[in-house]
């Protein structure tokens, strides 16, 4: 057999022993829904709550720190989109590590986005809650909290359409409104209707000290939110192995991704800050609602709370369904309990969603007792977890052109421009905001906790070791293929 042929069997996700981690999976969701959910996971809480903060430390060059974080979040994308396309499996970011760095490295990666689900959901369910108490203040936070949690999580065991169609019109909600905020905002600009008046104009982005009206260095301390804002990107990947057409499917959604930063990240703060001047943005307080008070509309805090809360849902429902898929092929690789790599008859990872869900049910109630500190925590582990998920990304994208360059694997049919300089260029850059968030001693926390949850890592690596020696000397994809095809390894 030749190097060639090796490839295409290494492409098409089945390994030597003919069980791969996406086998059995029903492949239910359509290109709108894949476009929704990639559109989707481009638009949080973090744009929407976040972004005020942001706007008081940084002001107008907020809006060239999205812009920047969102080349590197390209580049991210494409070098995800070439391992997609060269092996589409539904725990893509843990099974490249595990492919190309070692099991340990899948190991790592697995646990660590699934942890960063499991507290996500933790969060936005508590969120959830409080918007609704918006509404409805004599609803105890905990009742809602458990009610939307319980919908979730029977809507995901139902069928991977159901979570497809969830998330497609939470999605359509987000867009919407983006998309109106900024056709009204630039109403405002151009015509001057609104109470804003005249105070509204194009200049506010650079007339109040300047595009950088803290210095350079405060700009760049913000780095570390905008990322966390930029968090769920990558979910598109996780869908992999359960899109209609991936080949079709993944490239659109990731190349429309540019467009989807210059619309609703780089376009909406701009017109934000051309509507209300960066001076008058205060922490804690949504931008959003903020313009909508400068323009006068008298339901603007109403459509933003109810926008905010379709974002958190999002949020909930997504971490339900890939912390179901990363459980699922860590079961698979015997890192997590076999039971857990069970499907229904839905064809759905049933004990896993139930797992994580039971966990998240565990997060509404601290969050009940301890608000701030558990908010705080949660933050924290997941801008940790996600910059560990892109960095496994990166890295294992650069090894694999190495792989094709030495003949040793196929070339994707969807290659990262640049090849592996722009992938170089985004570690780098998440290294500096590993730094940025060192230094800071607000979020200099979520190193501690990183640190903790490593050590947890490596002790559970090791008992399992010591229970499965094999694990630790398991053959990656790549071996387990050139083994069948009688080829040596390397």
């Amino acid at each position: 057999m030749t190097s060639k042929q090796v490839g295409t069997n290494l492409g098409d996700g089945s390994g030597a022993s003919g069980t791969t981690p996406e086998e059995g999976y029903e492949r239910g969701l359509g290109s709108r829904q894949v476009q929704m959910i990639a559109i989707g996971g481009a638009i949080g809480v973090g744009l929407f709550l976040g972004a005020g903060a942001n706007i008081a430390k940084a002001g107008p060059s907020l809006i060239l720190m999205y812009a920047l974080a969102g080349v590197i979040v390209f580049f991210i994308m494409r070098a995800l989109g070439e391992l997609l396309l060269y092996r589409p499996v539904s725990g893509s970011f843990s099974e490249y590590a595990r492919e190309f760095l070692g099991p340990f490295f899948g190991f790592v990666t697995g646990w660590t986005y699934w942890l960063m689900w499991v507290v996500t959901g933790m969060a936005e369910l508590t969120a959830a809650a409080i918007y609704v108490h918006f509404w409805f203040p004599d609803i105890p936070q905990w009742v809602t909290a458990l009610v939307f949690l319980v919908v979730l999580f029977v809507a995901n065991l139902i069928s991977v359409k159901i979570f497809g169609e969830i998330e497609f019109w939470f999605s359509m909600v987000k867009v919407t409104a983006l998309v109106g905020m900024i056709v009204i905002g630039l109403g405002v600009v151009t015509f001057g209707f609104s109470q804003a008046g005249d105070a509204a104009a194009v200049s506010n982005i650079w007339a109040h000290d300047g595009i950088f009206p803290n210095g350079i260095g405060s700009s760049l301390m913000t780095l570390q939110g905008v990322m966390f804002a930029y968090l769920a990107v990558e979910l598109v990947g996780v869908t992999a192995g359960e899109s209609e057409n991936p080949e079709k499917t993944l490239p659109k959604a990731i190349n429309t991704l540019p467009w989807r930063i210059i619309v609703f990240y780089v376009g909406a703060l701009s017109v934000i800050l051309m509507v209300v001047k960066w001076t008058e943005f205060q922490p804690g307080v949504s931008p959003f609602v903020a313009a909508f008070a400068k323009i006068g509309i008298p339901a603007g805090a109403a459509i933003i709370n109810f926008v905010v809360l379709t974002a958190a849902l999002s949020s909930c429902n997504s971490g339900m369904y890939s912390t179901g898929r990363m459980l699922r092929d860590l079961a698979a690789n015997s890192e997590a309990p076999k039971v857990l790599g069970k499907l229904s008859s839905t064809k759905t990872p049933a004990l896993g969603i139930t797992l994580s869900a039971a966990l998240m049910g565990i997060g509404v109630i601290l969050n009940y007792v301890v608000p701030e500190k558990a908010f705080g925590y949660v933050t924290s582990v997941a801008t940790a977890a996600g910059i560990w998920t892109w960095l496994m990304i990166l890295v294992s994208h650069i090894l694999y052109r190495r792989a094709v360059v030495a003949g040793r694997l196929p070339a994707s049919s969807f290659p990262a421009p640049g090849g592996t300089v722009c992938s170089w260029i985004a570690v780098a850059f998440l290294l500096l905001v590993t730094c940025l968030i060192a230094i800071d001693p607000e979020s200099r926390i979520s190193l501690y906790v990183g640190a903790g949850w490593a050590v947890c890592l490596a002790i559970g690596w090791a008992v399992l070791k010591s229970r499965n020696p094999h694990i630790a000397a398991k053959s990656t994809h790549q071996d387990k293929q050139l083994e069948s095809a009688g080829q040596p390894r390397g």
